[in-house]
């Protein structure tokens, strides 16, 4: 009696399940529908709904038509089929994860295509548009597989993004470098990592729909093993699932539906993480959506809403001549950041970030010895860097340059020179030592100012600066650079202290904060005019070039008394750094300590990035090499960190501009390309 009282209001439960899925998915059909037809309406020329009916009905006026069948049609099209592809790849890298936050973007995937593409271009091959999606796919999957390989599926949220950022921030800087050697083999691909849905013709769109439905109908046929993962491994394996195989197959039909998109637009960001995100809570309402067959065109259809909707929103409130430079993954990219800070408020981790340092406890001798043998490398790396470059110098040279003796050439040199080795060395100096406060009240070994979005934040004030009031000085820079540090800490730090400084949102929100100020950066280059963009640039790439005595005197100021500051409070430095009740116990107010070396954290890092633009990871090698040298103490750890990180930026200046010489490199790709394979031992470390 209990079965046949239980059973009939259990039938209507599940019809009304797919009623309510099929009204949610004819309403996303309905709404793409419409943003299409607005879509359409918009650009530059003077086609508007009437002229577009009559295009569509073979009517119209052969110039207007042209826009429409030739432009318009075809953008309107390459948008709903990018967002749809982007989507379901999301969705199937989340499912077979068990991670809320996996996409083409937090696991490397256009940073992977984005390098392949590079690569080849750089030998000058030309590729047929399938050809290069071939290698986008190649490149595409390999960084998706090392990024899963060193996070572990299912290991927890905070791993994976720190794994797929830092592995594109080392991708990216490679990719970069090959910009600045090969111009002219790779002159348009800077564009094209943008992302923009803008097509000439139909031609890439009908090439690149086949690869979207190939990866669209595997996905479809691997729907009922996909779904027996969410059980667990365990349990998928009792009912007959194999885990790997099927794990492997749908990581590479998500990555070649990545693919299809991206060789087609560009990377757009985070389609591929809102829209599953979005679809997540009607599962709660409607079990229908529970299950892969009638998720996936939902999450498809919500992501083609996404794409299209940016790209409405932006010709709606941009005007038209200005809108077209905008590519949509930068507008992508900006609801993303947000949509990700609004998600690592909720999103709990239980892997958690890494593990706190294990570490000897070293001896006095150990200290004095290391301290000995880094002035000595420094000593030899600034000489090193004081004489060679373009033009090599000799010791007597420089001696009669300071002495004011030297002839015109090598004033001229030693003039350029020698200011560019200071802000490296300062630089490196300050990032290390803003790492160093912010690993030890975060009590988080993998945190750093770049990670975080401070540096972020503090090249979105410089640039918006440099960009718009191009004749500034170098104490305005400098004090732009802060603003935005200080709003981006106060906002990364704000809501992580929410539950902690130890809890994941801090990594989380960071790296939203950083990609929200990278979005804001590219769409302040592509709006200003080419000298201040390529100003802007070569700033971003960390470079030193250009660099005058009052450009390194706000750094100098400021390193001068973050170190004296450090040295005055060590002994509170150590224990912050050690928990929360030890720092209470002794009467120490806990909350203002943090506060005050954070805000010289963000000084520290407002200034660097001033003076010597974006330096990835110096902020984490440093500190975690001291550590590991001369152990936990701070009295220590300081004076060990800074000189690493001195000799660490200036060698990276200095090969820069001398491996390729007169061609130049800016020291922040090369710190990101020393610096990433060494963030990602450590996540294998912190996993063991």
């Amino acid at each position: 009696m209990a079965v046949t009282a239980t059973t009939p209001a259990t039938r209507p439960s599940a019809a009304t399940s797919r009623t309510g899925a099929a009204a949610v998915t004819a309403a996303l059909v309905l709404l793409d529908t419409a943003l299409a037809v607005v879509d359409i309406t918009q650009g530059t020329a003077a086609v508007g709904a009437p002229e577009v009916w009559k295009a569509l009905t073979g009517r119209a006026d052969p110039d207007d038509a042209s826009v429409v069948i030739a432009s318009r049609l075809p953008r309107m099209t390459a948008g709903l089929l990018i967002g749809a592809v982007l989507g379901m790849a999301g969705a199937a890298l989340q499912t077979v994860s068990r991670n809320v936050l996996a996409s083409p973007d937090t696991l490397a995937v256009n940073a992977g295509s984005y390098l392949a593409l590079g690569l080849v271009a750089a030998t000058g091959v030309s590729l047929p548009l399938l050809a290069s999606s071939g290698v986008a796919f190649a490149g595409g999957l390999t960084a998706a597989a090392v990024v899963l390989g060193l996070s572990g599926l299912g290991a927890g949220t905070v791993r994976l993004v720190l794994a797929g950022s830092a592995l594109t921030l080392g991708l990216t800087a490679v990719t970069e470098g090959l910009l600045l050697l090969f111009p002219q083999q790779t002159e348009g691909l800077y564009q094209w990592n943008q992302g923009s849905i803008a097509q000439n013709g139909f031609g890439g769109v009908l090439q690149m729909a086949p690869i979207a439905a190939v990866g669209l109908l595997g996905l479809l046929l691997l729907a009922r093993r996909v779904d027996a993962l969410a059980l667990g491994d365990d349990a998928a394996r009792g009912v007959g699932v194999p885990v790997r195989a099927t794990r492997v197959t749908a990581v590479v039909l998500a990555a070649l539906l990545s693919t299809a998109a991206v060789t087609l637009a560009g990377p757009i960001g985070f389609v591929g993480l809102c829209a599953p995100a979005l679809v997540r809570p009607l599962a709660r309402r409607f079990r229908a959506f529970t299950r892969t067959r009638s998720s996936l065109p939902a999450v498809g259809l919500t992501g083609a809403a996404l794409v299209l909707g940016s790209d409405v929103l932006l010709r709606a409130v941009v005007p038209a001549d200005t809108a077209v430079a905008v590519p949509t993954g930068v507008v992508t990219s900006l609801v993303g950041a947000v949509f990700l800070i609004v998600m690592a408020t909720r999103v709990r981790d239980t892997a958690g970030a890494a593990p706190p340092d294990r570490l000897r406890i070293r001896s006095r001798a150990v200290f004095l010895v290391t301290t000995a043998v880094l002035v000595a490398v420094l000593v030899g790396v600034t000489i090193a860097a004081v004489l060679l470059g373009d033009s090599k110098l000799l010791l007597g040279d420089v001696v009669n340059w300071a002495q004011g003796r030297a002839g015109r050439t090598i004033t001229f040199v030693l003039d350029t020179r020698v200011p560019r080795v200071l802000a490296a060395l300062l630089a490196g100096a300050a990032l290390a030592l803003a790492g160093t406060l912010v690993q030890a009240v975060t009590r988080n070994p993998l945190a750093e100012p770049g990670i975080l979005g401070v540096s972020g934040g503090a090249a979105l004030g410089a640039v918006l600066l440099v960009t718009t009031v191009p004749s500034v000085g170098s104490w305005s820079v400098a004090g732009a650079a802060f603003a935005g540090a200080a709003l981006s800490s106060v906002l990364v730090f704000g809501l992580a202290a929410r539950g902690g400084f130890q809890q994941n949102r801090l990594v989380l929100v960071g790296f939203g904060v950083a990609t929200g100020a990278a979005a804001l950066i590219s769409l302040l280059i592509i709006l200003t005019d080419p000298f201040n963009a390529t100003k802007a640039l070569t700033w971003l790439s960390g470079s030193t070039y250009g660099r005058t005595l009052p450009d390194v005197a706000p750094l100098a100021a400021v390193l001068a008394v973050g170190v004296a500051v450090t040295a005055l409070r060590r002994t509170e430095l150590d224990l912050v750094s050690l928990d929360e009740d030890t720092p209470k116990l002794l009467g120490l107010n806990l909350a203002r300590g943090r506060l005050g070396f954070l805000a010289l954290a963000v000084l520290l890092s407002a200034t660097a990035v001033a003076a010597a633009g974006t330096i990835g990871f110096v902020g984490l090698v440093a500190p975690h090499a001291a550590r590991a040298l001369v152990g936990r103490q701070h009295s220590r750890v300081v004076p060990v960190a800074v000189l690493l990180g001195a000799v660490l930026v200036c060698t990276a200046d200095l090969v820069g501009r001398t491996v390729i010489a007169p061609a130049q490199l800016g020291a922040g790709l090369m710190t990101a390309v020393i610096g990433t394979p060494y963030f990602l031992y450590l996540l294998v470390r912190s996993r063991r």
